[in-house]
């Protein structure tokens, strides 16, 4: 077998997104998926990878991380090189898994879960689409929305735990979903840059969660994005004023690269620290766990390298008494191929999900999205990754296909 296409597709609708196929002589094709910058992101894959790879045997994975991980500089931190290498590994993956005719879990490991839990990150319908304004640099989320602003279907948690986060916390449990992460502390940190939060910000910060543990006291775990925005001492003011909600997680306190202020906030609260969907390489998360500045490990396939990173790193974390979680707020096919790699992963966590993706958009772009049931979810069973995208994305009107062939 050998490679003898790559496509890359760009929505415009999706500015975050880029998606992979890789074809082969066997009429096989692999499917990957990376977010962020896509245009840098394809013309690397098309004036860089695609000349390594074309001609190639898919299934020699290994070799092909380690060529691609060894070009001269970008390949060793979460830049456009690593996330279309992160993109390339997932579709060989899926390509090697679908010449056996085996599901992906199967050549992971095998299954050490039947299903695994999920926490539901309570973003709305929109919150990747474009919106108008400079995507790509406009992190912020519109804190100007109001209830009823947004209504494109039942699932709209943004607003939802800003509004009503004891309703949310209920809706949840009544679809069986026993943890979710919110990020009430984003708005103060926006305003001082990190820098400081007054105690009238933090008494509006802590309101969801009083509310949910009201709504539905100790039923629901609660984890807190916190997306780096904080220097070290409001993150210790936020984590001592949350001890009284019993969180799971501070995710990503601090800026996900300084170590050392992460393990002095580890040392100063007993609340688990988790870190950090943005790191990228088994090395940087090595120096992570040896500084103990995290008690969770936060894997992206889409940013950490793909699927053969992801697995390292967790067998790491593993040696060092650690749990891992796999990160997905971003699209389908990372998603899928996440909730394979958890079920083989013994330290295994969480499986992270957005309920208004998996039954909204990820449904405009495959077609098969592994279900949760239960508060839990289990990987697809077909061979592969399970799943593929729709042909019709690649005749959108605002769709940019680019293509490389042998």
């Amino acid at each position: 077998m050998k490679i003898t296409r790559i496509d890359t597709l760009q929505i415009g609708e999706f500015p975050f997104l880029l998606w992979l196929q890789v074809h082969t002589d066997s009429g096989l094709i692999g499917t990957g998926e990376t977010f962020w910058a896509p245009g840098p992101v394809a013309s690397y894959i098309h004036e860089n990878v695609a000349s390594y790879l074309l001609g190639k045997d898919p299934r020699d994975i290994e070799l092909h991380d380690r060529r691609l991980a060894s070009v001269y500089v970008g390949a060793r931190d979460s830049g456009a090189e690593l996330r279309g290498n992160s993109a390339i590994n997932i579709a060989l993956w899926d390509l090697y898994s679908q010449s056996l005719g085996e599901p992906l879990w199967r050549l992971l490991g095998g299954r050490t879960h039947q299903s695994v839990p999920v926490y539901n990150t309570c973003a709305g319908y929109g919150h990747v689409r474009a919106t108008g304004r400079n995507a790509l640099f406009e992190r912020t989320e519109d804190w100007s929305l109001k209830p009823g602003d947004m209504d494109e279907g039942p699932y709209e948690d943004l607003l939802a735990w800003r509004y009503d986060a004891g309703g949310l916390a209920k809706s949840l449990l009544q679809e069986g979903i026993r943890a979710m992460k919110i990020w009430p502390f984003d708005i103060a940190a926006e305003a001082s840059n990190g820098a400081r939060i007054t105690l009238r910000d933090l008494d509006k910060a802590l309101e969801p969660f009083a509310k949910i543990r009201q709504a539905v006291g100790n039923e629901m775990e609660i984890m807190v994005e916190m997306h780096g925005l904080w220097t070290l001492p409001p993150a210790l003011r936020i984590a001592e004023a949350l001890k009284p909600f019993s969180v799971a997680w501070l995710e990503e306190p601090i800026r996900y690269n300084e170590f050392d202020a992460m393990a002095e906030l580890a040392r100063h609260t007993n609340i688990p620290l988790a870190a950090s969907e943005r790191l990228a390489t088994r090395q940087m998360f090595k120096q992570l766990i040896d500084k103990r500045a995290a008690s969770i490990i936060m894997i992206d396939l889409a940013w950490c390298g793909g699927l053969s990173e992801a697995r390292k790193i967790a067998n790491m974390a593993e040696a060092s008494e650690l749990p891992v979680t796999l990160h997905d707020c971003t699209g389908p096919v990372v998603y899928a191929a996440s909730c394979a790699l958890s079920a083989t992963l013994p330290n295994v966590t969480y499986q992270e999900m957005v309920r208004a993706y998996t039954t909204g958009w990820y449904r405009e772009i495959a077609d098969n999205i592994p279900e949760v049931a239960d508060g839990g979810v289990s990987p697809l069973p077909g061979p592969g990754l399970g799943l593929r995208l729709k042909p019709e994305l690649f005749s959108r009107p605002d769709a940019i296909v680019r293509t490389t062939r042998l």
